[in-house]
């Protein structure tokens, strides 16, 4: 919806029954008693007019939210939960939609909107009633795009709120309000009581946002994840001065959001989070490289360091792009986008069950080094086909495998 009927609560209760009527919810809605509401990013999502694969729909109701989903499940034949059995929240699954029953925590609707986390997650739609209920004014928030909240003890009931901040940066665009911001600013530190899946859940979607680096380059500026060396290692960059244009969208869809994690977390961070061992493998990789590429010149380098570079990194190179000198950078990335390069993409003439057939050598260190002085030969263009490999191997096994007397 545009900015211009943000306001317009007719316009969006429209758009809220179509979506109602579109998604098929008009029958779980029969379930629910009088008092009930939607509530949250559906509406929220609705109002800003943002389609998503994946629909989230939270309802609260007066009472006995456990024993209306368990009804609602069994007539929809769907998978249900219980996420929390002491306040009674609980989740059912309705193909590629999630929708969550609560219990109305105050004795009034008002009362539990004001103890929600943002003002533009405390738009309320009284289903019996077929109104809005905006006592933050959480759709004046949405029409200039401001993240605000009612009160810092809301965010400090769930401190992953915190970090959900930059999340609205980068999926939405918002502007954090800046008494938020010092907020964040004095309590980053309680961020790790949440549970660590959940903050790396939340970094996944900041860094895969439309506008990842606007919120990267906040969370660095606030320093959110404490990280001791972030402004004085040379591996954290200046984010602001990379040209991403060199990039295509392809690669910037797919290298990017490691890219800025990298920039975000050191190694000992991403272990505490829980970060995949390939992300973290990935990163020891790139500040193995970077370290060593600050030692030493890129024209330097032996053709077995230059060979290694290429084969460590060939998966994800363009992660490493920016931390070559900026004349090196287009060159190496039109070389990686090409599969047929040897050197930026290491491959062999041979496989092992070729060479064992051919060759009479048995599985070992030996054929493992053979098969790497092959692949560097091809690299530099000193193989031509399948007779001058054998040939080569031939000539290598006479002059290191190990003799017998």
């Amino acid at each position: 919806m545009k900015n211009s009927v943000l306001t317009d609560h007719t316009l969006i209760i429209d758009e809220l029954e179509k979506s109602i009527k579109f998604h098929n919810l008009n029958f779980i809605l029969g379930f629910l008693p009088k008092g009930s509401y939607l509530v949250g990013g559906y509406i929220r999502d609705i109002i800003l007019g943002r389609k998503t694969e994946k629909l989230d729909v939270d309802i609260v109701v007066p009472l006995k939210a456990i024993e209306i989903g368990k009804k609602i499940a069994e007539n929809i034949e769907s998978k249900f939960i219980v996420l929390d059995e002491k306040r009674e929240v609980v989740r059912i699954f309705l193909n590629n939609i999630d929708i969550d029953i609560a219990n109305q925590v105050s004795s009034t609707i008002e009362g539990d909107l004001f103890s929600r986390d943002f003002s533009i997650n405390s738009i309320a739609f009284l289903l019996d009633k077929k109104c809005l209920l905006d006592p933050l004014n959480g759709l004046k928030d949405l029409e200039i795009s401001l993240l605000r909240s009612h009160s810092e003890k809301n965010l400090l009931n769930d401190p992953l709120r915190i970090l959900r901040c930059f999340r609205f940066v980068s999926e939405l665009n918002f502007k954090i309000d800046l008494n938020l911001i010092t907020f964040i600013k004095k309590n980053k530190v309680k961020l790790y009581i949440a549970a660590k899946e959940r903050i790396n859940y939340e970094i996944q979607k900041i860094v895969n946002g439309a506008n990842a680096l606007e919120a990267v380059l906040l969370i660095k500026k606030l320093n959110i994840f404490g990280i001791d060396n972030l402004f004085e290692d040379s591996f954290f960059l200046d984010l602001e001065k990379i040209n991403y244009a060199e990039l295509n969208q392809e690669e910037k869809e797919k290298f990017l959001p490691s890219f800025f994690i990298a920039q975000i977390l050191d190694v000992v961070s991403l272990e505490k989070l829980k970060f995949s061992k390939a992300e973290i493998s990935k990163t020891k990789l790139l500040r193995k490289w970077h370290f060593l590429l600050e030692k030493k010149n890129i024209s330097q380098l032996t053709e077995a360091e230059r060979f290694a570079l290429h084969k460590e990194l060939e998966m994800f190179l363009p992660l490493f792009i920016f931390y070559l000198p900026q004349n090196s950078r287009l060159d190496w990335l039109h070389r990686w986008r090409d599969n047929n390069d040897k050197l930026f993409h290491p491959s062999n003439l041979l496989n092992g069950d070729v060479i064992k057939k051919n060759l009479k050598i048995k599985d070992g260190p030996i054929l493992g080094e053979l098969l790497q002085y092959l692949s560097k030969e091809l690299a530099y263009k000193r193989l031509n086909n399948f007779d001058e490999a054998i040939y080569k191997a031939k000539r290598w096994i006479e002059q290191n495998a190990p003799k017998c007397d």
